[in-house]
Parts: structure tokens; C-alpha cells; sequence
């Protein structure tokens, strides 16, 4: 498994980080890299909440991810775990308030699977670049918005 871990502060209070990162789907594609479209999907009553990303990864790739939540604790914790696409693994959000503001740490621990298994390391770096641009985005995003 691969880990990645991105931390942030921004200028915002927990409350409004997390609705831009879980529950404003439409502007999801102006803060997140590689996002063409989110939408939530059904969910059995006995799991989380399930989103779609629909990714346009470098190389031309072409991808949808679902993230099935685990864990749904507004505004401190969201974590869960891949539940279909070319990864698999976990991820979560830790919102931290600091001084008016958020600490906000992105936490993922992963496999490629499928296609981009096969591009391998490549794809691994690149991921992970668009992962930290995202986090940089991200901050952009919700503190323009004040």
C-alpha cells in the first residue's frame, strides 16, 4: 500500500471545509484535480453515504471512483474506503479549528488497480501531485468564497 498525507490550514471554520469537501458536489471540479463530475449515490441503509467521482486522470484515463464512507462526523472526521474504481484502500479527512480557521489533513493509504496498475509508477506520482495541488485549491476555493 501506498500512503499519502497533505495537510492544510485554511482561513474558514471546520463548517464550511467540510460542506465544500462533502457536501457541495457541484463545485467538487473547481477545487479538486483531475474532477469532472460528483454525484452521490444510492445507499443501502446499513452502509454510508457513497459518492462518484468521474476523474480525467493524466495519460487520457478515464476513470470512476466511488468512496463508500465509514465514518460521517461533521465537521471532524470523514473516512472510508474505496468501494469501486482503479483503486483500492482508505481514505479521511481530519478537520482540525485552529484560530478562526481549519487544519484540515488528508489521509490515504492505496493500491492501483486495474488500467493504472499497469502505468504504474508514473501514475502513482502523478496522483499524488494532483492530490496536493488539490489541497492547495482547495484552501483557494473555500477562502474566496468568505
Amino acid at each position: 500500500m501506498t500512503r499519502i498525507r497533505e495537510e492544510v490550514s485554511i482561513a474558514a471554520p471546520p463548517r464550511r471545509v467540510w460542506k465544500a469537501v462533502h457536501e457541495d458536489l457541484a463545485n467538487a471540479p473547481r477545487w479538486a484535480a483531475y474532477l469532472r463530475h460528483a454525484e452521490p449515490l444510492p445507499s443501502k441503509p446499513d452502509e454510508g453515504p457513497r459518492v462518484r467521482y468521474e476523474l480525467d486522470l493524466p495519460g487520457g484515463f478515464q476513470v470512476d471512483l466511488v468512496l463508500q464512507y465509514t465514518t460521517w462526523d461533521p465537521p471532524r472526521l470523514a473516512a472510508g474506503r474505496f468501494a469501486g474504481g482503479p483503486l483500492d484502500g482508505t481514505w479521511s479527512y481530519r478537520y482540525t479549528p485552529r484560530d478562526g480557521g481549519t487544519d484540515l489533513v488528508y489521509e490515504m493509504d492505496y493500491e492501483l488497480r486495474g488500467l493504472l496498475r499497469l502505468a504504474g509508477g508514473l501514475m502513482r506520482g502523478q496522483y499524488e501531485d494532483g492530490i496536493r495541488r488539490g489541497m492547495e485549491m482547495l484552501k483557494e476555493h473555500v477562502e474566496s468564497s468568505t
